[in-house]
């Protein structure tokens, strides 16, 4: 046993006890945090003008600070793009996370010095966490892997900018600068296929025992491992332990990953973004994340089927419900206000307090009054799969208003198969019916003959990467839309359709 791994298991011990000192007093801990960051925020431009200063009860918060997302906190983070200090939080912040957004370009939100440590010691204690758990720590001294963009960084207005895992690239601690793959030079390419390419050539000849990364980008990176060499993953690697991932659900691919790597190997499931580390996987014997509580984050949840209505009702931890759908609404040390983050989340336990994530708000299928989310077409596929002999590489579903003539409405499935059914009736029949045993409304609308059975669209072998590409959001941290209420995606796939699709 190396000195490294011994000193790893002493430190995931030490974490484990402070953990435990939180997860114990989860309602105490959200309103300790909740008094810092009131008292933080009051004298900044925001605080003074949501009059923070005279909070003293989240009723008051209510009363002082709306629900706002990206777009109606625009004016103020526009402030602290042209410069200006004390807007959102005290100072400048330390860097901006450059994102994509939907409605009006690039999003910046801001990161402090205080957010940023929260980062980094919430993606160490996921790894602590499970040395703690498991006594598996000989990982730590092998070569590992986190598929990352670019860790080049511009500047504006004196504040540093750049994508969310090129700015958390500066952040690796100094005992795993030796391990951590790939090389500064390769890691600063830009254009993903050339990137990954270079990674493989890099890491093909290592003992990678950790990699990291969203599950879709990982999935190219094995496949051109494979390609390059001919073996499978797990055989390349042959102390490959251990699969880290966040920002999409992993099981619709976990079937691809385990014919790739020839094995089945542990993992540990993230929930980062931007704006905040929320949570993560706590345990290999349970589903669900642990709700981090005292990571600078306060916590606002807001029932989905009433977040649209005019006065939805703010809850906080202490009355949240298992099993109903939240949109999670977030008050940062980075200087984000009863912020709408856009993800749904599921309490499964409260007991320690631990989600999972089950869509987007913005993201789901209503077009009929059906309101499916992601997570349920993600379950329904996953029954799908198991009940017949396909695999699928990726998928994504629209709704089809205007159908032909004499023809019912209905969803479409865009699908990329690795392995197409060879009973495709029995396929979709199982799709549907697993869509429909969960969720009541489309079950309601197939019985009443309002929707028709799903169909599916077969895309061509690569035909997601391709589009993906062609819309210049190929790799870092960009991820396919799941479903949408409209056809914007599955119109700018239709070029990538399989033929006598």
């Amino acid at each position: 046993m190396s000195l490294k791994t011994i000193a790893a298991k002493i430190f995931a011990h030490r974490i484990a006890k402070r953990t435990v000192k939180w997860v114990s007093n989860p309602i105490e801990t959200q309103e300790k945090v909740f008094k810092e960051l009131i008292s933080k925020g009051s004298t900044t431009k925001f605080g003074k003008d949501h009059k923070l200063s005279i909070i003293r009860s989240h009723s008051d918060y209510i009363a002082q600070v709306p629900i706002r997302d990206y777009e109606e906190l625009k004016e103020y983070v526009s402030l602290a793009v042209k410069g200006e200090e004390n807007i959102l939080w005290p100072g400048k912040p330390l860097y901006f996370a450059k994102t994509s957004g939907t409605t009006s370009g690039a999003k910046f939100i801001p990161i402090t010095e205080g957010s940023i440590k929260e980062q980094v010691k919430a993606s160490r204690n996921a790894i602590l966490n499970y040395i703690h758990e498991t006594g598996n720590a000989d990982f730590v001294s092998g070569k590992m892997i986190f598929l990352q963009g670019s860790p080049v960084l511009q500047e504006k207005n004196g504040v540093k900018l750049g994508r969310l895992s090129g700015i958390s690239a500066h952040y690796v601690p100094n005992y795993l600068q030796k391990n951590r793959m790939p090389s500064w030079e390769t890691n600063c390419i830009e254009d993903w296929e050339t990137k990954v390419n270079a990674i493989v050539e890099e890491t093909k000849n290592e003992d990678m025992t950790v990699i990291a990364g969203i599950p879709s980008w990982v999935q190219m990176y094995f496949e051109k491992l494979k390609e390059n060499t001919g073996e499978y993953v797990g055989d390349l690697f042959k102390n490959f332990e251990l699969f880290i991932y966040g920002g999409v659900n992993y099981e619709p691919y976990r079937k691809k990953f385990e014919t790739l790597i020839g094995r089945k190997v542990a993992s540990i499931e993230l929930f980062p973004a931007s704006e905040g580390f929320f949570a993560y996987q706590n345990s290999q014997k349970e589903n669900g994340m642990l709700l981090l509580l005292d990571a600078g984050i306060f916590y606002e949840f807001v029932k989905s089927d009433e977040f649209f209505s005019e006065h939805p009702k703010r809850i906080t931890l202490k009355d949240v419900e298992i099993g109903v759908d939240y949109v999670m609404i977030i008050t940062t040390n980075a200087g984000l206000w009863a912020y709408n983050l856009g993800d749904t989340i599921r309490f499964i336990s409260t007991y320690p307090f631990k989600i999972v994530v089950s869509g987007r708000i913005k993201h789901f299928i209503s077009a009929f009054g059906e309101h499916v989310i992601a997570k349920e077409v993600e379950e329904a596929m996953l029954v799908a799969t198991s009940a017949t002999d396909g695999s699928v590489s990726e998928f994504t579903v629209a709704p089809q208003i205007t159908p032909q003539e004499n023809e019912l409405p209905f969803h479409e499935w865009f699908i990329e198969f690795e392995k197409e059914p060879s009973n495709m009736t029995l396929f979709i029949k199982e799709l549907d019916l697993a869509l429909q045993k969960q969720n009541s409304y489309y079950y309601d609308l197939i019985v009443g003959k309002v929707l028709q059975t799903l169909k599916v669209t077969s895309v061509k072998s690569g035909g997601f990467l391709e589009y993906m590409k062609s819309i210049g959001k190929l790799g870092g941290q960009n991820k396919v839309q799941r479903l949408s209420n409209d056809r914007k995606v599955v119109d700018g796939l239709s070029e990538f359709k399989k033929q006598n699709s």
